[in-house]
């Protein structure tokens, strides 16, 4: 008996090595387990991510299938477009009160500068009597077609954070936009086309792509930037020397490595790889038949007043249009240059030239079409213009208007939303909201409502909390909806 006894182990020499052979089979076990039920949900996870794209069941019936949103970068004023005050003219270049201004601070004037009257005449359009200025002759012929909401309002005063702000419900880059939103909430209804598609004109956009970003969603939900003229997206065409045959075995091996990657680390940028290899390969035969505009008839290119081969913002409506006829969910057209700090009345008969016919013209020809009932338009900048005047001799400025984030306008059409019908007001200078403000989370809420989301339900977890597109705010703006 005494030779079968052990000898005491020395406690201070043993090793984690050494407590697993003690152990033996037990912690194996555990340990096996532990990694099965690990690749088990790598493998589950990986067969959910095959098609990451896949058109998903919204949260209740919708009132639309996708969204053109037709971003006037710069803030067009409100003042001389859409919100007509006549006291204005008689304040003009008198100070504004300060207990309307209330002391609040600006970027280039102070809250005591005199105001200015609006630049443009209005008249009334339509059997809804929508005052319009007199630059947007076309909108007015489809004035019973819109929403006005007058009463907008954002939490920011320059134009990268508010723009940011507008598309993804953050003033700083990081989060995702309302359009990737909406792919990763609804997936997509085209197989030859990206789900969510970014278009722009006229200058640079200050937000730059954060504005279209997928932030810490997968990146395949992230807008794809077409071009306006010339070859739709960059590199779409195959480099001299490669046939579609050498071309089509290529993507076959990459797509074999990847899936076996995809299946061991479940890692869904694998998935976004795939899909988008896939797509660039289709996209190499759909988008330039989508950008050629031969098909469409000369009554059609004359109410957009574009011409097919020529970079336009009407154009760019045309093919929005297209877009959405072909499944593309979200569309993005991003019009830069209304930042009037100077000279309101030529910048604004400028944009409203190269941009009033080919929005109005949207709207009717998906109305014609039987499409804009399942179509959200929206039309609209990050903020609205000051009722006093911005002048600087040393910035050679004169006539202009400052940034006001306290109240501007944007207008909807279809998807859901009334016809002919004004909501929200502002004061007797267009000032301060009076009357049922509008925050831009609550534009984000809507958006994602008409489409059968519920915006507290629609999350990402990351970080240890589950984000949404609008926060912790935002209310759905239940008086617009038709």
């Amino acid at each position: 008996m005494k030779g079968s006894m052990r000898s005491p182990v020395d406690p201070f020499a043993v090793t984690r090595r050494h407590f697993f052979q003690q152990c033996g089979v037990g912690v194996g076990k555990i340990a096996l387990a532990s990694l099965l039920t690990e690749a088990f949900a790598k493998t589950a996870s990986a067969s959910a991510s095959l098609d990451p794209l896949a058109a998903r069941q919204p949260h209740f019936a919708p009132k639309a299938r996708q969204v053109i949103h037709l971003f006037m970068a710069g803030a067009p004023s409100h003042l001389d477009l859409f919100d007509y005050k006549p006291a204005l003219v008689k304040y003009e270049g008198r100070p504004i009160p300060p207990e309307i201004t209330g002391g609040q601070r600006y970027a280039f004037i102070r809250s005591d500068a005199a105001a200015l009257g609006p630049r443009f005449k209005f008249s009334r359009y339509g059997q809804c009597g929508a005052e319009i200025a007199e630059v947007l002759p076309h909108l007015g012929s489809v004035a019973d077609d819109v929403c006005f909401i007058k009463s907008v309002h954002t939490d920011q005063f320059n134009h990268a954070p508010a723009q940011i702000l507008f598309n993804t419900g953050f003033s700083q880059p990081g989060r995702p936009s309302i359009g990737s939103w909406v792919t990763y909430g609804l997936g997509s209804e085209s197989s030859n086309l990206p789900a969510f598609v970014v278009m722009s004109t006229g200058d640079g956009i200050s937000g730059g792509s954060d504005n279209w970003s997928s932030g810490f969603l997968p990146t395949l939900y992230a807008g794809v930037r077409f071009r306006n003229a010339g070859e739709p997206i960059l590199d779409v065409s195959s480099p001299q020397g490669i046939d579609a045959r050498l071309q089509r075995d290529s993507l076959d091996l990459i797509g074999t490595l990847n899936r076996k990657r995809l299946a061991s680390d479940g890692d869904p940028e694998i998935a976004t790889r795939l899909a988008s290899y896939e797509m660039a390969y289709r996209l190499q035969t759909s988008a330039p038949e989508l950008m050629d505009l031969k098909s469409e008839s000369k009554s059609t290119l004359d109410l957009y007043g574009c011409e097919p081969g020529k970079p336009s913002f009407a154009r760019a409506c045309l093919l929005a249009r297209r877009m959405v006829e072909r499944g593309v969910r979200f569309v993005n057209i991003y019009h830069s240059g209304w930042d009037a700090h100077s000279d309101v009345f030529g910048n604004h008969t400028n944009n409203c030239k190269a941009t009033d016919q080919g929005a109005a013209a949207l709207v009717k020809d998906l109305k014609q079409r039987g499409l804009l009932d399942e179509t959200l338009v929206i039309w609209g900048g990050e903020f609205g213009r000051t009722p006093m005047v911005e002048s600087n001799a040393s910035l050679h400025r004169s006539l202009g208007r400052d940034h006001h984030p306290n109240a501007f306008t944007m207008w909807l059409a279809g998807g859901g939303i009334k016809s002919g019908f004004s909501f929200g007001a502002t004061d007797e200078l267009g000032f301060n909201i009076v009357e049922n403000p509008v925050h831009v989370y609550d534009i984000q809420a809507t958006i994602l409502h008409v489409l059968g989301l519920n915006h507290q339900r629609l999350t990402f977890h990351m970080a240890g909390r589950d984000f949404r597109l609008t926060d912790v705010y935002g209310n759905v703006i239940q008086p617009v909806l038709a």
